[in-house]
């Protein structure tokens, strides 16, 4: 496969873009590419483009699109709203949230919340690279941390919230998911000590909340994220689609012209 870049810019035909230096020490020093060979960009807009590196120097690289691949696609609009955990768990969180398709990525601070900082730019960075690997053709949002109380206060009114209750106190997920239906969701789930009580009362409560229990046994937080959002997309989502893309090596310019 060829080498997968997200950028920022936009992408068309004949309009040349420079990497940076950490994407040009990327290319030139880890991959081993020079110029004539092909790397595929995609910016969460534009589709994926094949381009080709024109010229590559110790801290830039000048790369131009030839052809576009793969048109822009839209995933289905599924947020997740996790409390911070660890770090090495919550950089692998956003990971798995990124393969899994997720579009919005919120952290909010739940009453047992022990972790209460979070990087969101190196949490981005974690993002991109799961988007670069997994074919994926955009890089989820990662909003700032803020109490949950205060992203509740101000939910859209059409977007159902999926609890992620340890407790056991809703349907089994595949079954409330099922009789929801499809539209507009956000999965919640929980801090490493789980929900308070209170807290648990407070969010059952509200209209646009359907709880749901992840089975008999007691998930870690990271876990019971990816369980949720697995069940969303056997359910709702869209794996029933096939890949818009094929394994298959890509050759460069300067390697196609050989004998």
């Amino acid at each position: 496969m060829a080498v997968r870049l997200y950028v920022e810019e936009g992408l068309a035909e004949g309009g040349a873009l420079e990497l940076g230096p950490e994407q040009t020490h990327y290319l030139a020093h880890v991959m081993r590419l020079g110029p004539g060979d092909c790397v595929h960009l995609f910016n969460g807009r534009d589709g994926e483009w094949e381009t080709v590196i024109e010229k590559i120097l110790k801290k830039r690289a000048r790369v131009m699109p030839r052809q576009c691949r793969r048109a822009q696609e839209t995933l289905p609009d599924l947020w997740l709203l996790f409390a911070p955990i660890k770090r090495n768990r919550i950089e692998n969180l956003v990971e798995k949230a990124t393969e899994l398709g997720v579009v919005h990525l919120k952290p909010v601070i739940t009453e047992r919340t022990e972790v209460k900082r979070v990087n969101e730019k190196r949490l981005k960075a974690h993002a991109i690279e799961a988007a670069e690997q997994t074919e994926r053709l955009s890089v989820p949002e990662i909003g700032a941390a803020e109490p949950l109380e205060s992203v509740l206060a101000a939910w859209p009114a059409a977007r159902r919230l999926l609890l992620c209750d340890e407790t056991g106190g809703g349907p089994p997920i595949l079954e409330a998911l099922a009789e929801a239906g499809p539209g507009s969701w956000a999965l919640l789930t929980g801090p490493e000590g789980g929900f308070a009580p209170a807290e648990l009362d407070r969010l059952r409560r509200l209209p646009f909340i359907t709880a749901a229990s992840l089975g008999p046994r007691v998930l870690r937080a990271d876990t019971a994220a990816v369980a949720a959002m697995t069940c969303w997309q056997t359910v709702l989502g869209d794996w029933q689609r096939r890949p818009s893309f094929r394994f298959e090596e890509t050759p460069s310019p300067k390697a196609a012209g050989k004998p």
